[in-house]
């Protein structure tokens, strides 16, 4: 027997797609305390057929992103921009992995070393790449990286408790970040929405920047990675100053002006 499919299947959408579903929501969040938009005035911002645009606010209105109203769409509860994990595209970008490479070279290997890591696609492609390492012990609030670490006979992994964000499958809360003060870390790897000179490293959840702060405070060395549409940007949630940070690794799209910025604060800079 087949087995049955429900509407809690994860979808997962190309990149193409996330990142108009992003641009939607950032439309509607720009406008929460305003009348709803139109369809007519989304399909023109995002320069998509209506049949795609009502699509992509199914897909949306499912994940109680979106409400859609009678001929309109408003932002939902809170108004996110962020995509959920589970509808973001299953396949990391080049650049993407080609920071996480480059993440992986400044980390030891040949001894023990714990590394800390927070979700994220482009962290958890730095996990990959250290994955046939010995001796490394993975802590991490991210299900689906625990999940997937915990596979690779070589890695040894440690997953924090906390209430679950639907949203980043991350585990945050006291029992996240009690978890991770009860170790001293050689290397938290954290991923980022925004990386700038004036605003440091922020995201868009504030109860997640809470659990990665923790990370950072026990960690000897912290190493950022961020793709370079990150750079220059700052988001609403702080999670470290530059000054906790000591690698950034990042590629050359990256705004040369503002990583100047960022080398004066004290950080090295890797360009992937």
């Amino acid at each position: 027997m087949q087995p049955l499919h429900t509407h809690t299947t994860p979808r997962i959408a190309g990149r193409k797609r996330v990142e108009r579903m992003r641009k939607l929501l950032a439309l509607l969040a720009d406008r929460a305390q305003q009348a709803p938009l139109t369809l007519d005035e989304l399909v023109a911002e995002l320069g998509v057929s209506k049949a795609t645009l009502r699509r992509d606010l199914v897909v949306l209105e499912d994940e109680r992103l979106v409400v859609r109203t009678h001929g309109g769409v408003r932002a939902g509860e809170g108004g996110s921009v962020q995509i959920p994990v589970r509808l973001r595209s299953a396949q990391t970008s080049e650049t993407k992995q080609a920071i996480a490479r480059a993440a992986a070279r400044l980390i030891p290997a040949g001894e023990p070393h714990t590394v800390a890591v927070c979700g994220g696609t482009t962290t958890a492609e730095v996990i990959r790449a250290l994955r046939h390492r010995t001796g490394l012990t993975v802590i991490t609030n991210a299900l689906p990286l625990a999940v997937e670490a915990c596979t690779w006979s070589k890695v040894r992994v440690i997953i924090t408790g906390g209430l679950v964000r639907s949203h980043s499958l991350q585990a945050v809360g006291p029992l996240s970040q009690g978890t991770f003060n009860l170790f001293t870390l050689a290397t938290a790897v954290l991923g980022a929405d925004g990386v700038s000179a004036e605003h440091g490293v922020t995201t868009h959840d504030e109860a997640e920047a809470r659990a990665t702060a923790a990370m950072i405070a026990r960690a000897n060395r912290v190493i950022v990675v961020a793709d370079g549409t990150k750079i220059g940007k700052a988001t609403s949630a702080a999670v470290a100053e530059l000054t906790q940070v000591d690698d950034l690794v990042t590629d050359a799209n990256a705004d040369a002006a503002e990583l100047d910025r960022i080398r004066g604060a004290g950080v090295n800079v890797h360009l992937a």
